[in-house]
């Protein structure tokens, strides 16, 4: 898709409009999103999400976040995936997103009036994956080449478009990007109400209630402890994997005993994760993506 003016195109000989065509198959973001250590990147994305006013506001009235966080949580890397990995189910994807923030609409945190499908909210929460994936992807994957964060640029894009947002709407360079980020953080961010909760350690977070009736058991006795633990760790990768200058926006500390965790940790990972196997190295959608990509190839 080339236009600049339209996510939706019109064909050339039926006048009728095309979907935008999802990332590309062994692009820069297939080998980032699909990875099971993207888990670890979306806190950071989220909370940057929600800490724009409108945002933060509409999720404090309208998410079921703090009653269903599991559900929600895994509703919303389905989402993520299929965007990336869905083929022909990605635009429809897309579509279910907006109709689903149709009706999401009041007042933010500045008591300015809202809509969540305005561009300025929308585009916000697709304008934070890009620079959380090449962050933190310097961890926990590697660090791009300049021509990689182009290219990664140019697919995030895409999933963009896939959402439904016009070109017009979205920074289309790099360096337009960053000029857009940078007034973003100074201008719009700050702690808002969701985003504090999303990093703090002392919030109620009910128990997952899935698996086996011996599997449910065992989470009943234990989640005592395992709340505090996930917790603490949810607050450690959302602070440690948020880049540096969006810490700042929301006033958030990062100590040098706590870079120096993060990097043990993240060598980790980044050591052990490309020793697994496929069906545990990548997400169940990017999984099967990457399967049917490679019968395709043969």
């Amino acid at each position: 898709m080339t236009t600049t003016d339209s996510a939706h195109p019109a064909g050339p000989a039926t006048g009728r409009r095309t979907d935008p065509e999802p990332p590309p198959p062994g692009g820069v973001l297939w080998t980032v999103a699909g990875d099971v250590r993207a888990l670890l990147m979306l806190p950071a994305a989220f909370t940057l999400q929600v800490a724009h006013p409108a945002i933060g506001a509409g999720v404090d009235q309208y998410s079921v976040f703090r009653t269903d966080p599991w559900g929600r949580g895994e509703r919303s890397l389905r989402s993520v995936q299929l965007w990336v990995y869905g083929g022909e189910k990605a635009a429809e994807e897309g579509r279910r997103v907006r109709r689903l923030h149709k009706e999401i609409q009041g007042t933010d945190t500045r008591g300015r009036r809202y809509h969540s499908l305005d561009p300025a909210c929308y585009s916000w929460v697709h304008a934070t994956g890009f620079p959380v994936y090449l962050y933190a992807g310097r961890y926990l994957l590697r660090r791009f080449t300049p021509a990689q964060e182009r290219q990664l640029y140019r697919e995030w894009l895409q999933v963009g478009r896939i959402l439904g947002i016009h070109d017009r709407d979205m920074p289309q360079s790099i360096e337009e990007y960053w000029t857009y980020w940078g007034r973003m953080l100074a201008e719009e961010i700050e702690p808002t109400k969701v985003a504090r909760e999303l990093i703090a350690t002392d919030v109620p977070l009910p128990r997952p209630e899935t698996g086996s009736r011996a599997v449910r058991l065992l989470l009943r006795l234990t989640w005592p402890a395992l709340r505090t633990a996930f917790l603490h760790l949810r607050a450690f990768v959302t602070v440690g994997y948020m880049p540096p200058e969006a810490r700042a926006a929301l006033g958030l500390e990062w100590s040098p005993a706590q870079e120096r965790r993060l990097r043990r940790f993240s060598t980790a990972l980044r050591l052990l994760v490309p020793l697994l196997p496929e069906r545990l190295r990548y997400l169940p959608i990017a999984r099967a993506a990457r399967a049917r990509w490679r019968a395709a190839a043969r």
